[in-house]
């Protein structure tokens, strides 16, 4: 029987006081919640956009683990930055996930809900499980 809804907690008090998930398994589909540098376990963040980058990519892999997922089933992924001049330093780091898996991405100007965050990551995900529309290496101009 397929899964039909799970919520992954991550340990973030944010995830009490407003009321969501890290993280939802819903089917063959994992929808993670954007996801900032603090870690969890401490409740900090760095100062520093490169190492909050690197941490928001820890709590987004523990999520995706938690859902049976990896960065390689990741399809979709949004980047959410209040200084766009902030995003390029981080680009080697989201290279290292998701280089190889290309998935769809957007970066945004915006606002984040508390100072000391640089960046918010975003990410959906198909689980393993479901035939991929595309064979791996296929270029849809091939279709």
């Amino acid at each position: 029987m397929t899964e039909r809804r799970r919520a992954v907690l991550g340990g973030s008090a944010f995830e009490e006081q407003i009321g969501y998930a890290r993280a939802v398994v819903d089917g063959d589909r994992v929808h993670v919640s954007g996801t900032t540098g603090f870690d969890y376990t401490t409740m900090t963040i760095s100062d520093d956009v490169v190492e909050q980058a690197e941490q928001c990519l820890r709590n987004i892999g523990a999520a995706l683990a938690e859902a049976g997922c990896t960065f390689a089933d990741v399809v979709r992924v949004r980047y959410l930055l209040p200084d766009r001049e902030e995003f390029e330093p981080c680009w080697p780091v989201l290279r290292r996930a998701f280089g190889d898996v290309r998935p769809a991405a957007t970066m945004l100007v915006c606002g984040l809900a508390d100072p000391r965050m640089k960046i918010e990551i975003e990410a959906d995900a198909r689980r393993h499980s479901a035939t991929p529309a595309v064979p791996v290496g296929a270029s849809w101009r091939s279709r």
